[in-house]
C-alpha cells in the first residue's frame, strides 16, 4: 500500500489548496486509473520531443550548409532555452512527486 504525502507548500500551491483538509482519503480506482492514463500520456508526448530532438540534433550537426538571419538563430537559441528550462522544471517536480509516494507506514 502507498501514500502520497505531498505537501502543497513544497510545490508553493499551497494558497491553491488552502481549505482541502489533511483527512486521509481513498484515492478511487477509477481516479487512478484516469491519472495513470494522463500520465501515460505524459510519456508519449516526451517520446515524441525526443525523437523531434534527436532529429534536429542531426540536422545541426550534420555537414549539409545552413543559413539563417541573426534573428533566427537567436529565436531558436531562446526556444532551446525555454523547452530546456520546461524540462529541468519537469523533472525537478517529477522527482519529488516520487519521493512524496512511499510505501504506507503501518
Amino acid at each position: 500500500m502507498y501514500e502520497i504525502i505531498a505537501n502543497p507548500e513544497d510545490y508553493k500551491l499551497d494558497d491553491l489548496i488552502k481549505g482541502t483538509g489533511n483527512a486521509q482519503i481513498e484515492f478511487s480506482e477509477q481516479d487512478r486509473k484516469k491519472w495513470a492514463t494522463e500520465i501515460n500520456e505524459f510519456s508519449k508526448k516526451l517520446i515524441q520531443f525526443s525523437e523531434k530532438s534527436q532529429e534536429l540534433s542531426k540536422i545541426l550537426s550534420s555537414s549539409e550548409q545552413i543559413t539563417a538571419t541573426p534573428a533566427s538563430l537567436k529565436t531558436l537559441k531562446i526556444q532551446l532555452f525555454i523547452i530546456n528550462d520546461a524540462l529541468t522544471s519537469a523533472l525537478d517536480i517529477a522527482k519529488q512527486l516520487e519521493s512524496d509516494i512511499v510505501p504506507k507506514q503501518t
